[in-house]
């Protein structure tokens, strides 16, 4: 009968982890252009009407790769997740880059601009009508802020990590788009980037948005990944689920 009742436990306990795993499908979709875009997207047990967060990688990387160990975080609060993997990209964190390797080529920064366009328009094409929310690494970290600032009405917020403001952004720098994103935003960055960030962090919270230093983080969404930064991530992981919640996510 001990045994027995084990194996009941035993059986719920698996029941609850399942029902907790979001459904994972790899998805294409076209950008304004015709490029072909990979991605993957997790669905969430609770349905299209659960808060909706798209992920953009940083250079020469891809999606699958900088958001491995991310993606279990974000999926165990049931939200759903888009993961993309933009035209400029790469094999930086050991992973193909599906549209690179469709294209053929990996391009420079902005034009991967409309690959992130592409991503919101699918997910309002397919019926996510919870919260959306857009997040980026480094490059993608600088237009993830223009697209608060041209797509405003279809986001709920952005989250920004170390938006790329070098001479390698070209017309893409993000500090062309700090005084002009209207969805709300948290910019984040680790503090041995602040000398070169700490203008846009002022024009952000002078326009009211949030800002979040890592004191041992590292570059991009990285900052979030404890076998990266080799040190306590929780802070930042905190800060992030503080400014979803903040705006309509569980």
């Amino acid at each position: 009968m001990f045994v027995k009742m084990l194996m009941g436990f035993a059986l719920m306990a698996n029941f609850a982890l399942a029902t907790k795993t979001n459904t994972e499908h790899e998805v294409q979709f076209a950008a304004a252009d015709n490029v072909s875009v990979y991605a993957d997207l997790y669905l969430a047990q609770a349905g299209k009407a659960a808060p909706l967060i798209i992920l953009f990688h940083q250079a020469g990387s891809d999606g699958r790769g900088e958001y491995g160990t991310i993606i279990p975080r974000l999926t165990e609060h049931d939200y759903n997740v888009l993961v993309v993997d933009q035209r400029s990209g790469g094999k930086h964190f050991g992973s193909t880059n599906r549209t690179v390797e469709a294209l053929g080529k990996s391009t420079k920064f902005c034009p991967a601009y409309a690959d992130m366009q592409a991503a919101l328009h699918y997910a309002k094409a397919q019926g996510f009508s919870g919260p959306r929310f857009v997040w980026g690494s480094s490059y993608s970290a600088a237009l993830v802020l223009k697209l608060g600032g041209e797509h405003q009405d279809d986001l709920t917020g952005v989250l920004s990590f170390s938006p790329g403001n070098g001479p390698a952004m070209g017309a893409c720098n993000g500090n062309n788009y700090v005084d002009s994103v209207i969805a709300p935003t948290l910019a984040l960055s680790p503090r041995n980037e602040m000398r070169g960030r700490k203008k846009q962090f002022d024009i952000l919270e002078a326009r009211g948005h949030q800002t979040f230093v890592a004191e041992k983080g590292v570059h991009g969404s990285s900052m979030l990944v404890e076998a990266r930064t080799k040190s306590d991530t929780s802070a930042t992981w905190q800060a992030v689920f503080a400014f979803l919640s903040a705006h309509g996510a569980p």
